[in-house]
């Protein structure tokens, strides 16, 4: 008798998580890491990706984010909103279509202080040929393309 509970609470538990919603974050699929673990903050202070280390780390949105160094995780402390990835790190475009796809943050932009992932070059090129349509379309769609 206990198996068949064993069974029937696992199958339950795994369908459940099959129905979920996204997580408001892109972490990738064995990872809690926001931005693949690049400096969010570094994208505005220093024009390019630039990796984070595992010893400056932040809690935001059920993910995990990595800092060059302390003076960047203090500015996203101070202000995660400003730091974070819009559309919280998937792909820009994507979001703006009604859909879902990993953000690369090697592919990525900066308009009106936001910063925006894409999936990859050819993606990022269509965004930045109508970014602004783009994220008002995008903007009409989150948070409600994570269900």
């Amino acid at each position: 008798m206990n198996q068949r509970i064993t069974l029937i609470a696992t199958f339950w538990l795994l369908a459940s998580m099959a129905w979920a919603a996204e997580p408001p974050v892109y972490t990738g699929l064995l990872s809690n890491t926001g931005a693949g673990g690049y400096d969010t903050v570094g994208y505005f202070t220093q024009g390019k990706p630039v990796k984070g280390s595992p010893r400056y780390t932040a809690e935001y949105q059920g993910a995990t984010w990595r800092f060059a160094n302390a003076e960047n995780l203090a500015q996203f402390n101070a202000n995660p909103e400003k730091f974070a990835p819009a559309y919280g790190g998937y792909c820009a475009w994507a979001v703006s279509q009604g859909y879902l796809a990993k953000g690369d943050p090697q592919h990525w932009s900066i308009r009106d202080g936001r910063l925006f992932l894409n999936y990859n070059q050819s993606v990022q090129t269509s965004w930045l040929a109508n970014t602004n349509q783009l994220i008002r379309e995008a903007d009409a769609n989150w948070p409600a393309v994570l269900k």
